[in-house]
C-alpha cells in the first residue's frame, strides 16, 4: 500500500506550512500530493506551485470540479501540468454539489453521472491529440452550424495515458467510476464496511468494462492525529466530521450523510443533519459517535495506527492519502513521519 499527502484547500495562512508539508512528504518517499478546490484557492494553481518546489512525488488534483471547466480546457490543463512536471500529474474528477455547482458556477446540478461519462470521454478523446469531435447530450463538439471546426491539441503530455481518478460516494457513481476510470477518490472510508458500502459497486463497474480491480487504485484520504488520548484525537475530528455528515449539500442532497446511513448510522446521521442545519453545530459535534470518527480516522499511537493501516490495505485500500491534523506546522510534520513509520511497522511499506 503506498502513501499520499492531502494538503486540502490553499490558504488560510497555511501556504508556506502546505508547500514544506508536500516537500518534506516527498523527502519520505510519499508517493502522491493531492490538492483541492472548492470556491477559494484553484487546484490547478496550487498543484503547479507544488511541481516546481518538488522532485520525485506526484502531484494530483482532488479533485477538479467538472463544473467548473469545459472538459477541453481540464485536458489541456491536464496536459501541460504532465509536461510542466515531468510526468508526475494525476487528474482527478468531480461533481462538487448542488450548492457550488449552481451558486457559484452558475450550472444546473443535473444529471451528474451522464456529465461525468460524457466529460471523461471527452478528455480522453483530446488527450489522445485526435481532432476533437464529439456528439452527447450535455456536449457537442465542434458546435453545428457555426464557424468551429475540429481542433487537436498542441501540447505533448509526458505520458500516453495520465492517470485519471473520480471522486465517488454514491453506489451508482462508485459503479461508473469502477467502470470509466483509473482510480476512485474516497472519504470517509471505513474498512469495516467498505465491501457493503464501496467495493462491490467499484468491482460491478469494473467488470462491466470487462475488466478486474487489478491496476485500480483505491485511494481514500483519511484524516490523522498521533497521540496517546485518544478520545481527544477523536474531538479534533468532530466539526470536519459534523460539517460534512450534517452540513455539506442540502438537507436532500447530501452524499456522506447518506453515507453514514449505509453505514449503519441511521437514526444518528437525521440527528447530526437536524441540529447542525438548525445552526448547533456543537450539537451536531457532540451527536457523532465515537465509533464513527474512530473508523474513518487514523488515531492514536503510531502502533495502533499500523494496526489500523493493515485494515484498509485488507480492505483493497492501495494508496492511503493522510491528511495530518495540526494547529502547527512541526505538528504536521511529526504526523507525516509517524505515517512512514506506521507503513513500515505494519509490514506494508515496498
Amino acid at each position: 500500500m503506498r502513501l499520499g499527502i492531502n494538503l486540502g484547500y490553499w490558504g488560510a495562512g497555511m501556504d508556506a506550512d502546505n508547500l514544506a508539508v508536500a516537500q518534506e512528504a516527498d523527502r519520505l518517499g510519499y508517493d502522491v500530493c493531492w490538492a483541492a478546490e472548492a470556491y477559494g484557492s484553484d487546484a490547478a494553481t496550487v498543484l503547479t506551485w507544488v511541481a516546481a518546489h518538488t522532485e520525485r512525488i506526484d502531484v494530483a488534483a482532488g479533485i477538479f470540479q467538472i463544473p467548473a471547466r469545459t472538459p477541453a480546457m481540464t485536458a489541456m490543463t491536464a496536459a501541460t501540468l504532465d509536461s510542466l512536471s515531468g510526468g508526475r500529474f494525476r487528474l482527478g474528477l468531480g461533481v462538487s454539489g448542488p450548492q457550488v455547482s449552481e451558486g457559484w458556477y452558475g450550472v444546473k446540478f443535473d444529471k451528474p453521472l451522464a456529465r461525468t461519462r460524457e466529460y471523461v470521454e471527452i478528455i480522453r478523446r483530446a488527450m489522445s491529440r485526435e481532432r476533437l469531435t464529439y456528439e452527447g447530450q450535455h456536449w457537442t463538439l465542434p458546435l453545428p452550424g457555426g464557424p468551429g471546426k475540429p481542433i487537436k491539441l498542441t501540447v505533448h503530455p509526458e505520458r500516453e495515458e495520465i492517470p485519471l481518478y473520480i471522486a465517488a460516494i454514491g453506489p451508482k457513481n462508485l459503479e461508473q467510476t469502477g467502470e470509466i476510470a483509473n482510480g476512485v477518490l474516497l472519504v470517509f472510508f471505513s474498512p469495516e464496511h467498505a465491501e457493503e458500502t464501496t467495493l462491490r459497486h467499484l468491482r460491478a463497474g469494473r467488470e462491466a468494462a470487462g475488466s478486474t480491480m487489478e491496476g485500480f487504485d483505491v485511494c481514500p484520504t483519511v484524516p490523522m492525529a498521533v497521540g496517546d488520548d485518544i478520545d481527544a484525537l477523536a474531538d479534533l475530528f468532530r466539526p470536519y466530521t459534523a460539517l460534512y455528515v450534517g452540513g455539506m449539500g442540502s438537507r436532500k442532497q447530501n452524499f456522506y450523510n447518506q453515507l453514514a446511513q449505509r453505514m449503519g448510522y441511521e437514526k444518528e446521521a437525521a440527528e447530526i443533519q437536524e441540529k447542525y442545519l438548525a445552526g448547533d453545530k456543537e450539537g451536531a459535534a457532540a451527536a457523532i459517535p465515537r465509533e464513527l470518527i474512530d473508523s474513518t480516522t487514523l488515531i492514536g499511537p503510531v502502533e495502533r495506527i499500523a494496526d489500523r493501516m493493515r485494515a484498509y490495505a485488507d480492505a483493497g485500500v492501495t494508496t492511503l492519502s493522510l491528511a495530518p491534523a495540526g494547529f502547527s506546522l512541526e505538528e504536521r510534520l511529526t504526523s507525516l513521519r509517524a505515517g512512514v513509520e506506521a507503513l513500515e511497522r505494519a509490514g506494508l511499506a515496498s
